[in-house]
């Protein structure tokens, strides 16, 4: 897998757990536990992006 793979499949999962974070904001009664995995998540992943966008 080359790096623009890489970068394609990273924001990918970046926008499926961006959807996932609309979707359990958008509950009548959120879990916030579940929202600050989320969100965890999505900066991890957009780290990763950095770092392989600065090599």
């Amino acid at each position: 897998m080359g790096l623009d793979d890489k970068i394609v499949s990273l924001k990918d999962e970046h926008q499926a757990l961006e959807n996932a974070l609309e979707k359990e904001e958008s509950r009548p009664h959120p879990d916030d536990f579940e929202i600050a995995i989320l969100k965890k998540q999505k900066l991890r992943i957009k780290d990763q992006m950095a770092a392989i966008s600065s090599a």
